[in-house]
């Protein structure tokens, strides 16, 4: 069959199980975009469309709307012992459930994995039923868990403490400068990331420092580096106008490191670079 390289993907994860939610979970295509290439795999014969099994969401019926239209209005208690032994389409539309014992419910039921982990992760909206995602090791541990509670405005700090922590400040810092998760995540990751600076090695600190050409020392105000990491940096050869100017502005640029900036090709060349580094308050003392 004639099928481009999305086409291929997708119908590489369709095992005739999965929601058009969960499949729009793992795969990361839009609805609408979701449903046209199902119709035109359908078209071209890649995929057989038949009647699922009743119970099924009306036609067009998210499981967001089957949750919203059947199943919310049984009380909450009824619910979380219904999740315990759903069976699909209900136990995905049950991972829309705001109350945290459905959620409860849910993992307690033997049917769930990682799409209702990840569904849940991306749109459960209170502390408790967020830390039942994570009490397995496996969700936790899952890329698309973890990017899906990136992503949720009501994310606990213990939680995000518990699972980025220990992270590699690289990824601190992604966490910190990405305009795809809610402020208060990033204030999180700034908060991690100034708490476990001075903690690590200086291979790692030096390793942030140049990898993100300096971006990150505007979150690391009012912190110094060692002398190690100070070595390993001015070891670097400098190619980067960016990364150069960010040291320039950095109020704990080490003295040895302007000196060995002064000294860099591109430095010698560039007036301005030149100027924003002998203007540096420790260029004095160097």
């Amino acid at each position: 069959m004639s099928l481009d390289t999305w086409q291929g993907f997708l119908l590489s994860r369709l095992d005739g199980s999965l929601g058009l939610d969960e499949l729009a979970l793992l795969t990361g295509l839009e609805l609408p975009v979701l449903q046209a290439m199902l119709l035109d795999l359908v078209a071209k014969g890649a995929v057989l469309a038949e009647p699922a099994a009743a119970p099924v969401p009306e036609p067009g019926l998210t499981q967001r709307g089957l949750f919203e239209q059947r199943l919310r209005a049984h009380p909450a208690d009824e619910r979380a012992a219904l999740a315990r032994r759903a069976e699909e389409p209900e136990l995905s539309a049950y991972c829309f459930d705001p109350r945290p014992e459905v959620i409860q419910g849910i993992f307690q039921n033997a049917r769930a994995g990682l799409v209702h982990a990840r569904l849940v992760a991306a749109n459960h909206r209170s502390a408790a039923g967020l830390e039942l995602v994570a009490a397995s090791a496996a969700f936790a541990g899952d890329g698309g868990v973890r990017r899906a509670l990136l992503q949720n405005p009501v994310l606990p700090a213990s939680l995000f403490r518990r699972l980025w922590g220990g992270r590699r400040l690289q990824e601190l810092y992604l966490v910190a400068d990405s305009r795809e998760v809610p402020e208060q995540t990033r204030a999180m990751a700034r908060e991690a990331l100034r708490a476990g600076f001075n903690q690590r090695t200086a291979e790692e600190k030096a390793e942030l420092i140049l990898r993100s050409e300096g971006r990150c020392l505007p979150m690391l105000g009012g912190l110094t580096v060692d002398g190690h990491t100070t070595q390993l940096l001015c070891r670097h050869s400098y190619s980067s106008s960016l990364l150069i100017q960010n040291i320039a502005r950095w109020s704990a640029a080490p003295p040895q490191l302007l000196v060995h900036l002064l000294r860099q090709e591109l430095v010698r060349r560039n007036a301005q670079l030149r100027l924003m580094l002998e203007r540096h308050p420790n260029a004095r003392t160097s």
